[in-house]
């Protein structure tokens, strides 16, 4: 026998393997299937909006930037923040190498959040 078939994860590779053809045949069978079977009539009352519906109307985009730039900034802060409560779980055991490595920690988030807020980001502008 050859050595790779004594792997001992060959077996788990063969099992990928056959998914992933599986689900590709799946994939293309199901697409083929559904076209065939599809209507491709087109009717006026398809795409009519629906009866008792107003309308639809593009309307303007009302959600300033601004927001997604916060929300954003949240998020990451928010991130950066988790990863200090492990540290505060384990900080007898880190000993002085751990604090200097979270006190370089602080300094990078307080630079970010710092270049942030000098960019404007964290100023809420009112929409009119």
């Amino acid at each position: 026998m050859t050595p790779m078939l004594e792997h001992p994860y060959f077996g788990a590779f063969l099992i990928f393997a056959f998914t992933v053809i599986v689900f590709q045949l799946t994939l293309r069978g199901q697409r083929i299937i559904s076209r065939s079977l599809a209507s491709k009539r087109t009717e006026k009352l398809k795409n009519a909006p629906y009866e008792c519906g107003p309308i639809p109307v593009k309307q303007p985009n009302k959600i300033s930037n601004q927001f997604y730039i916060i929300a954003l900034l949240f998020i990451l802060f928010d991130v950066e923040v988790v990863f200090m409560i492990p540290w505060a779980l384990e900080y007898r055991h880190l000993g002085i190498l751990g604090f200097v490595e979270m006190i370089c920690f602080i300094v990078l988030l307080a630079i970010g959040f710092f270049y942030a807020w000098k960019r404007g980001a964290l100023s809420w502008q009112d929409i009119k």
